[in-house]
């Protein structure tokens, strides 16, 4: 998974021994100043924040942003393409290109599905797509920005992932896909959700945005969907400061979901580079005149929606720190579950046996009320916290006359928006922040 590539200037470029020089005396001041800078410092109880989430970094990520800054390549390039092909590598998967954020990608990969090159497999307005209330708006909002219908199912408790048996009930001759979201890392039933797929012929799509690196049944997340989508935001488990990915084993799936990342166009030359395929100037397409410039034929209605080199070069850089970072989680997460769970008045999440999950945060659910005072409680400590993103997305203003149904009274849904809130097990926390989490969260019963 370490990128191999130089941290030299672009080969591309003209260079010279100076230049060299130069380059080379700019990365080693890069590191020294990231060190100097932005090392951890010792924890102070009550007056040093625990951030429920954040990036890590170290001088090597930096001189490679300098690296890339170097280039003046703003769009993207060598590092883009290095950290398309690391992570194809590390998750499994034969197509994967990068985004701008994890909800474009989900963007992409909705919009994906309604494309005309899907014949008639395509999703068309009005058709309904099974979804989850409790999670984060840009799950749901391409399905409705596509002309779709979502259909709402409740969640189980204290897993956060969809209830299984709301799918069969949620099922009607305009049911054409099946979007759902890991909950905080926790892998939802892959085996269930995919057979109840295959036996309706319903498209699947993994948000993944919270769960790189977790695995079900051994295989990583992001490789059981038709399309599975990621988040580099700096809260998850690596960033690019923004960007996201979209992933699939389908040749034509990839092929579309480039066309709508790149405005829409036909062609998929890389920016830069002309005439891939040889036809450029030799093809009939639609009403054009005949031998239309490839460059500026335009398939779908699509958007710009790329990564930019310089966040590329950043996630480069934490792909390679990925693996130390999943295992950071993973001793957080198993610390603090171990310190929490013998407090009855709390509810600790619970995950299915053939999963790994790679915890975003830990969710907590309060058993008799009083989460707001809760948060109150472990902010006036600077323990931070978060709510389990829109808690019921029913209840939020955005779906006011939206057009939608739901199964069942959502009574789990309506506990998360009431109940939940997590806190934070990333990489960037010591031994000593978590325990005092624990402590902030246990003393709020006056333990």
């Amino acid at each position: 998974m370490k990128y191999h590539g130089s941290l030299e200037a672009n080969p591309k470029l003209d260079r010279t021994d100076r230049a060299k020089q130069l380059r080379e005396e700019i990365l080693v001041l890069g590191r020294e100043y990231c060190e100097e800078v932005h090392r951890k410092k010792a924890f102070r109880p009550g007056v040093d924040a625990v951030p429920v989430s954040g990036k890590l970094f170290d001088g090597s990520d930096m001189a490679l942003l300098l690296s890339c800054s170097l280039d003046f390549w703003l769009t993207a390039d060598r590092f883009n393409s290095a950290l398309e092909e690391g992570l194809r590598e590390f998750i499994g998967v034969e197509h994967l290109s990068t985004v701008n954020s994890g909800s474009s990608a989900n963007l992409i990969a909705i919009s994906a599905l309604c494309s005309p090159s899907l014949g008639e497999e395509a999703l068309r307005p009005g058709d309904e797509v099974i979804t989850l209330a409790a999670g984060f708006p840009t799950t749901v909002a391409p399905i409705v920005q596509n002309g779709l219908v979502p259909v709402f199912v409740d969640v189980s408790l204290p897993s956060y992932n969809v209830q299984l048996d709301d799918l069969e009930k949620a099922l009607s001759p305009r049911t054409g896909g099946i979007v759902l979201a890991h909950t905080l890392g926790n892998p939802f039933d892959l085996e269930g959700v995919t057979k109840f797929a295959r036996e309706h012929d319903l498209w699947l799509v993994e948000d993944c945005c919270d769960a790189l690196g977790s695995r079900y049944d051994g295989r990583r997340l992001g490789t059981f969907g038709d399309i599975s989508t990621f988040s580099f935001y700096p809260a998850h488990h690596m960033t690019a400061g923004e960007g996201g990915a979209v992933a699939t084993r389908s040749d034509l799936l990839a092929k579309i979901m480039v066309s709508l990342r790149d405005w829409g166009r036909d062609c998929t030359c890389e920016p830069g580079k002309d005439n891939r395929c040889g036809k450029r100037f030799n093809q009939q397409f639609g009403e054009l005149p005949f031998g239309y410039d490839h460059k500026y034929v335009y398939s779908h209605l699509g958007y710009n929606l790329k990564m930019t080199d310089m966040q590329a070069a950043v996630g480069v850089a934490q792909l390679n720190h990925l693996p130390e970072f999943l295992a950071t989680r993973e001793g957080n997460f198993r610390l603090l579950f171990d310190l929490l769970q013998d407090e009855s008045r709390i509810t600790l999440p619970e995950w299915d046996t053939r999963s790994e999950p790679s915890w975003f945060g830990m969710p907590i659910l309060m058993n008799g009320g009083g989460r707001r005072e809760m948060q109150v409680h472990l902010e006036d400590r600077k323990v931070g916290n978060r709510l389990l993103f829109g808690g019921n997305l029913l209840r939020q203003p955005c779906m006011k006359g939206v057009k939608h149904r739901v199964v069942g009274d959502m009574v789990n849904t309506d506990r998360v928006m009431n109940d939940c809130f997590w806190i934070g097990v990333h990489q960037g926390l010591m031994e000593d922040m978590v325990r005092y989490s624990a402590e902030q969260v246990r003393a709020f019963f006056g333990k």
